[in-house]
């Protein structure tokens, strides 16, 4: 087993990077040593002077770089982490800001996902008035307004039947279960991918389905699946007639491109049924494994018109993987269902792309909107300053706000900066709880009993800074009622966290703040 682990491609992988690290800093090293050299050898008489100019010059770019941070339209929050490093290490800092935070995509990938994203809308279908959606959804209308006009494709729709699922268990029973029934296509993007008990059944389903002539398209996240399916998986599924592609597939360059994953988790069927939520497709997601304690997950099944959106969301990316574009219509099918309430499935994706942070925008509406309750759940609490506040405002003013975190980690350094942000919350009336019988991954919020989001929106930076995200903004559908059922279980699983909880040492307290300075960079 460790001969596996330290053979394995993430520890190539790992092995890379260092090593690219390395020799990057070499050059540039080597480079100032060959120059400061040669200045010295040739022009001794006037060396004094040529190193204070290159100081001097050094410090130029510097100054003029931390200029630029302060003025660049970015979270807060990087700012400050990236003025350190620049001023600390001189020109190697600058180097490495250059290299890991002014990078932006291709000019062609930036000019194909604009094009894409501009296709889908004609697809997006009935846009409601502005007096339409506050008759139909009340103040929470202004929520959904404010969504749409970033992401113009995500419209809200009615004739949509929402449920919640409860656990990875009865999401994939139910996947399952709708595989088997599929007539024309089957979209599925995940961004872990994993070998086990549940893909084996679920890539049994979907062979199937293949021969009975069913289109099948699978997107999984690479560096999310690494050390869980052979870097070549994706070709031994195409043998298999599945349509197959690898998100943003590692290769060997120091890039912050890496950053940007596929976190969606969407599945859709005929066009008529649709899936999201925080479940991937591997064995500890229905608790067939167990390395956390219980596994508490969750996920929302949508048949009706609502499930449009997700297909756009899914044929947007996977053509973009793809470079090429696409006739949509064939995919988005007429289907109106008697269902309550009102549904509104979007996207989120990196800054360089989207331009705004829509995953954090919409909780921070819906946080502002809330007038009695507030319920949220989430596997990773790195919030900024913003989020923060406006938790704490919420429940200055009155807001009944419950957070709820896992008491098992998967990830110790995650789990040390989510405590670490229990302290200012629970002084400013928030009550968080820690979900006691192992690890929560959901990522819902549920407001006044009436509007909610579930997703794969996590509360930390690299869901709001860097991941492709998607989420069912809802309001009045069974899903939130039952939403709400879930919850009142959850809270009767967790325990209250205290002040004196979270109180921790000197040191401890040290390393988790300079923890969190650095936290929006990675």
């Amino acid at each position: 087993m460790i001969l596996k682990k330290i053979f394995s491609r993430f520890s190539f992988v790992g092995l890379t990077i260092i090593a690219l690290f390395v020799l990057w800093f070499a050059v540039i090293a080597g480079a100032f040593a060959v120059a400061y050299i040669f200045v010295v050898l040739a022009f001794p008489e006037v060396s004094v002077y040529l190193q204070a100019a290159l100081s001097a010059l050094s410090w130029l770019v510097v100054v003029i770089t931390v200029l630029h941070i302060i003025n660049r339209d970015m979270v807060p929050e990087t700012k400050l982490p990236w003025v350190l490093c620049v001023t600390a290490l001189n020109v190697f800092g600058v180097a490495i800001y250059i290299t890991f935070s002014a990078h932006r995509p291709s000019r062609r990938a930036r000019r194909l996902y604009r094009d894409l994203h501009a296709s889908a809308i004609p697809y997006a279908g009935r846009v409601y008035s502005r007096e339409e959606l506050r008759e139909r959804m009340g103040r929470w209308s202004e929520v959904s307004e404010a969504l749409t006009a970033v992401e113009p494709a995500a419209v809200v729709h009615g004739g949509t039947e929402a449920h919640y699922l409860a656990s990875g268990e009865e999401f994939f029973r139910s996947l399952l279960d709708d595989v088997r029934k599929a007539k024309r296509f089957i979209f599925i993007e995940t961004f872990i991918l994993a070998k086990g008990k549940i893909w084996t059944e679920l890539l049994a389903a979907l062979e199937e389905r293949v021969q009975a002539g069913v289109e099948v398209r699978l997107m999984y996240d690479d560096v999310g699946s690494m050390g869980r399916v052979h870097f070549r998986y994706h070709k031994t599924l195409a043998k298999k007639g599945i349509d197959c592609v690898k998100f943003n597939p590692f290769v060997p360059v120091v890039s912050n491109i890496h950053n940007n994953r596929d976190h969606r988790k969407i599945a859709v069927i005929d066009g008529e049924i649709g899936y999201t939520g925080g479940v991937n497709l591997g064995d500890e997601y229905a608790n067939l494994t167990s390395p956390y304690g219980h596994w508490k997950d969750s996920a929302v099944r949508l048949e009706g018109a609502g499930v449009r959106n997700l297909t756009l969301l899914f044929l947007s990316l996977y053509d973009m993987q793809k470079r090429k574009a696409e006739d949509f219509s064939p995919y988005c099918p007429q289907v109106v269902r008697e269902g309550k309430g009102y549904v509104q499935p979007y996207g989120d994706g990196p800054s360089p792309l989207y331009g705004k942070h829509l995953g954090e925008d919409v909780y921070l509406n819906i946080i502002g909107a809330a007038q009695r309750t507030l319920y949220i759940t989430t596997p990773y609490l790195i919030i900024d300053y913003r989020m923060r506040e406006a938790l704490a405002l919420a429940a200055r003013r009155g807001v009944d706000v419950r957070l709820v975190t896992p008491h098992i980690p998967d990830k110790k350094l995650a789990f040390s900066l989510t405590r670490s942000n229990y302290k200012s919350l629970i002084e400013a009336g928030v009550k968080v709880y820690e979900y006691t019988p192992g690890f929560i991954h959901a990522k819902s919020f549920l407001a006044d009993g009436e509007a909610a989001v579930v997703g794969t929106i996590n509360l930390d930076y690299r869901s709001f800074l860097f991941h492709f995200e998607d989420a069912v903004f809802m309001y009045g559908t069974d899903a939130v009622e039952e939403l709400g059922r879930d919850f009142e279980e959850i809270f009767s699983s967790s325990v209250l966290q205290t002040l004196e909880d979270v109180k921790r040492n000197i040191f401890w307290r040290g390393m988790c703040e300079l923890a969190k300075l650095f936290a929006p960079l990675f």
